[in-house]
């Protein structure tokens, strides 16, 4: 086993488990940084006995970071949220915590850090999340220079918060909204190769200070995407286009509405959003620069969309 440790903060998380994968094939030490270690335990069997290691940490609190990182030679952060949520801000996640990761990894000696943000992170953006994005690479950068950057497009994959969440809604309803007029675009990348592409960023001393954009192989509009997803789970469903304001009017309608009862299908931040691309920009180094040749959208997703088809993994043709 090599003698490397990498401490992942977020390592429970839907990428993290891919971004562990792909550490510990390589033979390294893995230290997952989590929030609540009891729900993490999933993370040993994907490398070998003692070789991922799971530590509590909260990236809120500052001796649980300094903790987390001694002795680290990589420091990957995953963490982040889509939306906000209780104590889950995107100031406190996406900034401030980002710069302490980054602040406690030099102190520590960490050779080398890797920090995710997403692609349209921009400090101008009408976006609080893409803002927010955008001044945590700054507060990463800051407080350690040769820091990684890596900004994914959306990502698919079985634990994956945005295609099984319209396959859901494609199995209960009979349509599908375009929010926008579903024109927005987007380069779908799959988990595992997103995971095995930070793994190859963190480990290459030719990537440091970088700032990699990752996307799938192909661009597609959300209604393509709804498409897909039509296809995948062999249902026939109506694509209505709705006007951005119609798309508020859905916001508003979950903002008083609990977690518990039923997830936000979308949020007045989330619909700035859908008015911008979410596409690698040219000339911004890839996928492609790291070795990888990206898997289709079309090959994985009925992989794991099966679950949503009328007779589940029995159904071979026809739509419902």
């Amino acid at each position: 086993m090599n003698d490397r440790l990498i401490t992942v903060f977020g390592a429970s998380g839907f990428i993290g488990r891919y971004v562990v994968r792909a550490l510990a094939k390589r033979g390294l030490r893995v230290l997952a940084a989590v929030r609540n270690p009891a729900a993490a335990h999933f993370l040993r069997p994907l490398g070998d006995v003692g070789q991922i290691q799971i530590v509590q940490s909260n990236v809120r609190v500052a001796p649980t970071i300094a903790k987390a990182v001694e002795g680290a030679w990589g420091v990957v952060n995953l963490v982040g949220v889509l939306r906000q949520s209780g104590a889950q801000r995107f100031h406190s996640l996406h900034i401030d915590a980002a710069g302490a990761i980054a602040a406690a990894a030099t102190k520590a000696g960490a050779q080398s850090l890797l920090h995710v943000s997403a692609i349209g992170a921009d400090s101008a953006s009408p976006s609080l999340y893409a803002r927010t994005k955008a001044l945590g690479e700054a507060a990463v950068r800051a407080a350690f220079p040769k820091a990684i950057v890596a900004r994914p497009s959306i990502v698919f994959g079985p634990e994956d918060e945005f295609f099984n969440k319209f396959a859901e809604m494609a199995r209960l309803s009979p349509v599908l909204p375009l929010f926008g007029g579903g024109k927005t675009r987007f380069q779908p990348i799959y988990a595992g190769d997103l995971g095995e592409a930070l793994a190859r960023a963190l480990l290459d001393p030719a990537s440091a200070a970088k700032t990699y954009e990752l996307g799938g192989p192909r661009v597609y509009t959300f209604r393509e995407l709804m498409e897909e997803i039509c296809r995948a789970t062999g249902r026939k469903r109506v694509l209505l286009p709705l006007p951005y304001i119609a798309a508020q009017a859905v916001a508003l309608g979950f903002v008083f509405m609990p977690d518990f009862v039923m997830e936000p299908l979308i949020t007045f931040d989330q619909v700035k959003l859908l008015k911008i691309d979410n596409v690698v920009h040219e000339g911004m180094a890839g996928v492609r620069d790291l070795g990888l040749a990206p898997r289709a959208l079309e090959t994985e997703l009925p992989a794991y969309l099966w679950r949503f088809r009328k007779t589940g993994q029995f159904e071979l043709t026809g739509a419902a």
